[in-house]
């Protein structure tokens, strides 16, 4: 009797925890998803979409295709000008050399496919109700918001710059034949690849910042479509010097003072244009942030 009273009154030894340790370890708080492994589901989440695998396809056929289209044009209006004295003017006019920005002639469109990729990549979250689940998995949200923006606008840049190289390549031979000459590795064709490929990676940002504020991917599209092309037009079009000043302050007109070799009459200066695109960046990123934490999902 005594031998069973002792073991019935012994206490337990503690059961380990799944993890190997002892219940005292529970009192612990586990650790949360690092933002190296928020990052990686993010690229994943990313090159398994057949959506975004195609946007990016497209990109680098549209400007792959305008380069040499602006290659053949360029080369045609080289021609007209050495028999047209009229058309020689029109060329001087134009100044410093035609066949430096050929490569470059689709980035208007490369902007606009990968400006509405960065709103697809975030309202997507909503529309799909992705989100509850993206961020149940990372509750700070603000990781899983930076992870997003890294890997869109790294892609838009490495993308934009491939595709800008290979339309490079492909003009040369053409605008070849019409005698003109195009120099890949000289400062400004590097200086071009790098501003425009930078500027469309900034349009990525840009396009998912409004995604994240508006939670709808027509009207982030339809927004960006806007600032980008419709409101250029408009402030044109629209008389009186406040608008033909605030022209100057749209983003889509900052990257000929980033890019010119002299400054162009009636825009910014480089640093000018520069603080300008950061701020069209910065800003809406920021207020998407700070709402994307005080919203419900």
């Amino acid at each position: 009797m005594s031998a069973m009273t002792t073991e019935s009154t012994a206490s337990p030894e503690p059961a380990p925890s799944a993890a190997g340790h002892s219940s005292g370890s529970h009192g612990r708080s586990l650790p949360g998803p690092t933002f190296i492994r928020v990052l990686n589901s993010e690229i994943i989440k990313f090159r398994s979409l057949l959506s975004t695998l195609i946007l990016l396809a497209a990109t680098a056929v549209v400007v792959v295709g305008f380069g040499a289209l602006s290659a053949w044009g360029t080369g045609q209006f080289a021609n007209a000008a050495s028999r047209d004295p009229q058309a020689a003017v029109r060329a001087a006019s134009q100044g410093g050399d035609l066949a430096i920005s050929v490569p470059t002639s689709g980035i208007a469109f490369a902007q606009l496919i990968l400006g509405s990729l960065g709103v697809l990549l975030m309202s997507s979250e909503f529309t799909t109700g992705m989100a509850r689940s993206t961020f149940a998995a990372v509750p700070k949200r603000l990781p899983a918001f930076t992870a997003k923006l890294a890997v869109v606008m790294v892609v838009s840049f490495a993308v934009t710059a491939i595709s800008t190289w290979v339309a490079g390549l492909v003009a040369v031979p053409i605008l070849d034949n019409y005698g003109l000459k195009l120099d890949l590795a000289s400062s400004e064709s590097v200086k071009l690849l790098l501003v425009n490929s930078i500027y469309v990676a900034a349009v990525a940002a840009i396009g998912m910042a409004l995604g994240t504020l508006l939670r709808n991917s027509a009207g982030g599209i339809m927004s960006l479509v806007g600032i980008f092309f419709v409101a250029p037009i408009a402030f044109q079009l629209i008389p009186g010097d406040f608008f033909k000043e605030a022209r100057k302050y749209l983003p889509g007109n900052t990257v000929e003072p980033l890019t010119a070799a002299q400054h162009v009459p009636d825009t910014l200066e480089a640093w000018q244009a520069a603080l300008v695109l950061g701020a069209w960046v910065v800003i809406p990123l920021l207020v998407a942030a700070v709402l994307l934490k005080r919203r419900d999902v």
